[in-house]
């Protein structure tokens, strides 16, 4: 490319104000996942759920967006990018006020999933639009990492956040924090966002879209069933959602336009990328579940202390994040991703020794780690996932990026959370003084037993929060130990992969 061609593809003021207002809803999507993990022990005081509530009131959320990401980003690339984007903001401020006022474990269960609904026509909207937005390729990389690092932005906002409103206010003041720059979003994407479709998107398959969003649910209803222990019908759902997200893939294999193009992922280096976007988000949203609980409950922290307790760890994944682009031009990219997953599984070795006294320094230190090595990978695998595509299919790639994301962590919670909590509640043996149908609830959350542990008389009640305690220490170490191994994993299948795919 000439210089004088290279500058007619350059992008302008008016494009990187574009990107700006397109990273709004990327931190508002960011905020409201973590910021909910530092509401959960009041909401477990509050509205008293169940172990299985509470892991569904954070999860429906994520898992409504991965199992209708790929359904939006098809519907925006044939509607317009612009278009469904503003539709999506209108309708998550909406759901946002409902959540704020819910007042059962299962109002605000719907709430979320109508967050999740909304939600889902944010995220493939705003990377599609800079893949369209900027056509240099280093302009459009730094684009992207700019993107990618938002992520780890919100993370960071949103502990310190959340933390100060739920010492001022009640726990539904996290989800309003959503109406300001939903609100600055509605006003200047019609100003500064050009709009964008696929010329040519095909027809649009509604059986698909049902077959991708039943296989989700019914999955990951039966892993969260499942870690109250083994039963015949959580065991089948979860085998019913495997079959069905089988058919899913077949039905796209013989459709001539499918909802999902699976031939993007005959491409080694997309595969391998989708594969570790999905793991070490999973890694990243199942660790701030369960340390965000160990700092306030059983190291007692207030919100806001624990959130400071974790700001290193989140900004220094903004720091990596815009460090990957020079990186990634002077190293080679397999040997950069795999360093990076290493990190962040030492990150996880370490919480192995969270009974041993260490107290928030261990945390601390510990999700460095895990925030330094995610910063640094979601830049380079979403740089490599939006590189594979033309413009035109730019709807479809960021919806299998976002995919993996919101996939990565509804099941960093589902699963981990699941594990967590059947360690948590095996751990939990007999208390002297408390009664067995009293421990039944006690196992349910540790938020839960510490609020049970209040109505028992003094010696017993200590004794029970003691044990709870060191139950949920056990239940973190064990947790820590797989979440370690799966990012091994995604490390070798990444380094494997990529060695081998044609630069």
């Amino acid at each position: 490319m000439t210089t004088t061609e290279r500058e007619r593809v350059l992008a302008g003021p008016r494009e990187w104000g574009a990107l700006v207002v397109l990273l709004l809803p990327v931190l508002l999507i960011s905020v409201d996942m973590t910021v909910l993990s530092f509401a959960v022990p009041h909401l477990s005081s509050d509205l008293a759920p169940s172990g299985t509530q509470l892991l569904w009131i954070v999860d429906v959320y994520g898992f409504m967006i991965a199992g209708l990401l790929v359904t939006a980003g098809t519907v925006g690339d044939r509607i317009g990018r612009r278009k469904l984007l503003l539709a999506g903001a209108t309708a998550f401020g909406l759901a946002s006020a409902l959540a704020a006022y819910s007042t059962s474990p299962e109002m605000l269960i719907a709430a979320r999933a109508l967050l999740g609904v909304a939600g889902a026509t944010l995220m493939p909207s705003t990377l599609s639009l800079i893949r369209n937005i900027f056509h240099d390729v280093r302009q459009r990389t730094l684009a992207i990492a700019i993107w990618a690092t938002m992520f780890s932005a919100g993370a960071a906002l949103g502990p310190i956040l959340g933390g100060w409103l739920l010492e001022h206010f009640w726990w539904g003041s996290v989800f309003l924090v959503a109406l300001p720059v939903l609100a600055l979003l509605l006003i200047f994407a019609p100003f500064l966002v050009p709009e964008s479709r696929d010329p040519a998107p095909g027809r649009y398959d509604l059986p698909s879209a049902a077959l991708s969003l039943v296989a989700m649910l019914l999955a990951v209803y039966g892993i969260k069933g499942l870690a109250d222990g083994p039963s015949f019908g959580y065991g089948l759902a979860l085998a019913a959602g495997v079959l069905v997200g089988v058919a899913f893939v077949r039905r796209q294999r013989q459709l001539e336009t499918p909802l999902l193009d699976l031939g993007l992922f005959e491409r080694p280096a997309f595969r391998a990328s989708v594969l570790t976007n999905l793991l070490t988000t999973f890694a990243m949203i199942g660790a701030l579940f369960f340390m965000t609980q160990y700092l306030q409950i059983v190291l007692g922290m207030a919100p806001l202390r624990s959130g400071l307790v974790l700001l290193p760890g989140l900004a220094l994944a903004i720091v990596t994040g815009l460090a990957a682009v020079p990186l990634m031009r002077r190293l080679p990219m397999p040997y950069l991703l795999f360093g990076a997953l290493l990190v962040v599984a030492a990150g996880f070795a370490l919480m192995v020794l969270a009974g041993r006294g260490y107290g928030a320094e261990l945390v601390m230190v510990a999700f460095v780690l895990v925030g330094g090595g995610v910063g640094l990978v979601q830049t380079i695998t979403n740089n490599v996932i939006m590189s594979a595509v033309d413009p035109a299919r730019a709807g479809a790639a960021a919806a299998v990026s976002e995919t993996a994301y919101e996939v990565g962590g509804g099941l960093g919670t589902a699963v981990l959370g699941s594990l967590l909590t059947a360690v948590y509640a095996s751990s939990l043996g007999p208390v002297s003084g408390v009664s067995g149908d009293v421990l039944s609830q006690a196992r349910e959350t540790l938020g839960g037993a510490v609020d049970v542990a209040g109505s028992l008389p003094t010696p017993a009640g200590s004794a029970l929060v003691t044990a709870a305690e060191s139950a949920f220490t056990r239940a973190v170490e064990v947790t820590s130990v797989v979440g370690a191994l799966m990012v091994v994993a995604a490390a070798v299948q990444a380094l494997v992969v990529l060695r081998r795919a044609a630069p």
